[in-house]
């Protein structure tokens, strides 16, 4: 029986020309390259100018994206930004996304997920074009967190980054099965009894101002690799695909120690992950479509793979998204 699947027909990505070092940082707050390195697997990271938005982040992306599909923007009829650093408390970045891409048709929205927003940005989008309401969507993860980080506090300032990726998916008629390409499955997840691990000190409705960032290192590391692992899991048992049959994992790129825990509890190759955590820093929404367009502009994932995306960030929030490339 033929099914709609969302199927990712192009990506782009879009990193600020400044880039900031472990011995930058040096300067700044109490650290050193040893030890960010050795906590995080950082070594570099790209922070925005000062006049440069989270829109203009994800714009830059999404051009990049919509010529990799080969579409224009009047191809495009859904667009949809994960974000937790929006330009202003409103409208929406999607919608000035929307207006800076020349486009007056359609619907735009944000997902505020913080780093799973991206992979909670393509399952909204997912279940809307194999709905029927939409035929195109733009999917994108932009951040600029340079500008909530408090840069006194060495263990959230070296981590956090700016940039944003994105992806164009069109509804195309599959066969309903796993072999079909697009969008196969999704798991997603909240627990807002632990929002206290990762979080700003203000926002808009109590302090009027965003805050900067904070975080329980030690515990968001305990959860991580239990709840990355048991996204990874979920999103393979809907579809009745093993761990071991999947292609490339691209995971949020917050920590390495995270990524080769999770790696390791589920006995994933170390090949098999794409790792773009070294030099791009934790960009919360954008790491993991930033991470997907530079393994698809290296080659490494080709048309016909099988992708699994996943991410936990603040509310805790995680999830995954199975696709076929």
């Amino acid at each position: 029986m033929s099914k709609t699947r969302a199927v990712i027909v192009g990506c782009g990505g879009y990193l600020p020309s400044k880039v900031l070092t472990n011995d930058d940082l040096a300067k700044i707050v109490d650290t050193s390259d040893e030890w960010i390195t050795t906590r995080s697997g950082i070594k570099q990271r790209h922070i925005a100018a000062d006049d440069e938005a989270t829109s203009d982040l994800a714009v830059a992306a999404a051009k990049e994206a919509l010529a990799h599909a080969g579409v224009t923007i009047e191809d495009i009829d859904l667009i949809v930004v994960g974000t937790t650093t929006p330009d202003q408390t409103l409208p929406a970045v999607a919608a000035i996304v929307q207006a800076k891409l020349g486009m007056s048709h359609g619907a735009a929205l944000d997902v505020q997920a913080v780093c799973s927003g991206f992979v909670y940005g393509l399952t909204v989008a997912d279940n809307f074009l194999t709905a029927g309401q939409f035929k195109r969507a733009l999917v994108i993860g932009a951040e600029k967190l340079s500008s909530i980080i408090d840069w006194e506090d060495r263990t959230t300032c070296v981590l956090f980054a700016d940039g944003a990726g994105a992806v164009v998916l069109e509804a195309q008629e599959g066969k309903g099965v796993n072999e079909d390409r697009g969008i196969l499955s999704s798991y997603l997840r909240c627990d807002g009894t632990l929002k206290e691990l990762i979080k700003t000190s203000g926002g808009t409705s109590t302090t009027g101002e965003p805050g900067k960032i904070q975080m329980a290192g030690r515990e968001v590391f305990r959860h991580a690799v239990t709840n990355i692992s048991e996204a990874i899991v979920a999103a393979c048992k809907k579809v009745d695909i093993g761990v071991d049959e999947v292609d490339w994992f691209v995971p949020h790129q917050a920590n390495l120690r995270i990524l080769e825990g999770t790696a390791k509890k589920l006995k994933i190759p170390h090949e098999k992950v794409v790792l773009t955590v070294e030099n791009h820093g934790n960009t919360s929404a954008a790491s993991v479509p930033l991470a997907l367009n530079t393994a698809v502009k290296d080659g490494r994932i080709q048309p016909g793979q099988l992708v699994l995306f996943e991410a936990m960030g603040g509310g805790l929030t995680w999830g995954s998204v199975l696709a076929r490339m």
